[in-house]
This record gives C-alpha cells, structure tokens and sequence, in this order.
C-alpha cells in the first residue's frame, strides 16, 4: 500500500497549520502547498503541477486528496459548503505530462477514492455534497459576473487549480480526488459586491473547519490500499 499525499491550497494554511503538519506525519502522509514555493506565493496560473506531483512517487504515494478554495455557482452550496467534485471542465487547459500520443488522455476524478474520502469526512461529522462540476478558469483575476452567467447551468464551483492537478495527477498514475471549501460565492451571486476582504474573512473560518477535519480523517485516509 502506497502513501497519501494531501495537496492544500490557501484555504489550509495558517497559524493551525502544525496540527495537520504533525497528524499527517503521525499518518505517515505526505504534505504538498500548492501556491508556496521557494517560500514564495505562486499565483493559480503559475503553479508547476508537474513539479508539485511528480515528486510524490517518489515518496511513495498512490493517492491524493487536494483540498481548493472555490466559489459557488449555485445558491444550495452557501459559503461554508464542502464539496467532492466528480467531473471538471477546463476547456483551455493544454497541458499534460507527454510529449506522444499517450497525452491522449481521459482524464477523471477516482471514483473509488473519492467514494472513501466521501465516507471519511461524513464519518468525522463533515459530510461534503457529493459530486458536481468544477469549471477551471485561467485566474489570477476573478470571474465577471457575466462569465459566471455562462458557467452556472453547467458547473457547481469554480476555481483554478484542480483541473489541472487532477489531469497531471491521472497521467503520473495517482488517484486523485478533491474536496473544495466554498470560499465565496461566485461574482454576481452575492447581495453584495465580490470583494477580496469579505472573501478572507470567510476564508480564515473555513480553514479552522477545514483543519479539524483533516486531522480527524487522516487516520482513515491514511489507512485505505488500492
């Protein structure tokens, strides 16, 4: 049985960032931060997936549970929402590990996994909504409230990283699934105007839940074998 691999976005980090530092090498989890590099914030469309993965094999992983910040596209997922996405789109995305005609690709959320992280986190009490689309876009910039028009009778979230961790992740043969925190809701859905401060003020209560969590499932995940 391989190791895990927990991949956390911004909404994970913080002064409680020991706790799951400690319980994933209790677990004997690997820990990757996906926007910190060389001490140094990377911007969504400047992440080296491949650099962030690749490594991971290397440590022994078969698996990985990656955990985004997303906004809403639809008013039954509120803030404070978690989600398990099970399909994306990412229409724009170029990108795989290949050079030949293995780039041709389908790529996919596992299903087993996913059905596993799915029962760890309603079992430690934070049953996440089960599937839905994730619509990948470029960033660094948010969504225009026309845009999110576009998007919202095709997709449940929206964010601009998991598609590609996921894509990478499926060619270098490692499960991949996501749990994504609604941050904010998606530009134009609000009463209010999209606003940087309100999102971070949301954000910093979600990563507390989002830290208790993973430290009440990382025995469980931990333990689970292809």
């Amino acid at each position: 049985m391989g190791r895990l691999a927990v991949i956390l976005g911004s909404n994970a980090l913080g002064p409680g960032g020991g706790e799951i530092a400690a319980a994933a090498a209790e677990h004997g989890a690997a820990i990757v931060q996906r926007h910190i590099a060389s001490d140094d914030y990377v911007l969504p469309h400047r992440i080296d997936h491949v650099a962030n993965l690749r490594p991971l094999l290397e440590q022994g992983c078969d698996r990985v549970l990656a955990i985004s910040s997303v906004g809403s596209l639809r008013a039954e997922l509120p803030v404070g929402s978690l989600v398990c996405p099970d399909d994306f789109i990412a229409l724009h995305l170029r990108l795989s590990i290949f050079e030949d005609q293995r780039a041709h690709t389908a790529p996919a959320f596992d299903a087993r996994w996913r059905g596993e992280v799915i029962a760890a986190w309603g079992a430690g009490g934070q049953a996440p909504h089960d599937g839905g689309v994730y619509w990948q876009t470029i960033g660094p910039r948010f969504e225009t409230p026309a845009e999110i028009r576009m998007m919202a009778p095709h997709a449940a979230v929206v964010g601009m990283t998991v598609a590609s961790e996921c894509i990478v992740a499926g060619e270098l043969g490692l499960d991949y699934a996501a749990l994504c925190m609604v941050d904010n809701l998606a530009n134009g859905l609000g009463p209010e105007a999209l606003s940087v401060a309100a999102m971070d003020h949301d954000r910093a209560a979600n990563a507390a839940r989002l830290r208790e969590g993973l430290t009440a499932v990382l025995p469980r995940l931990g333990a689970v074998g292809r």
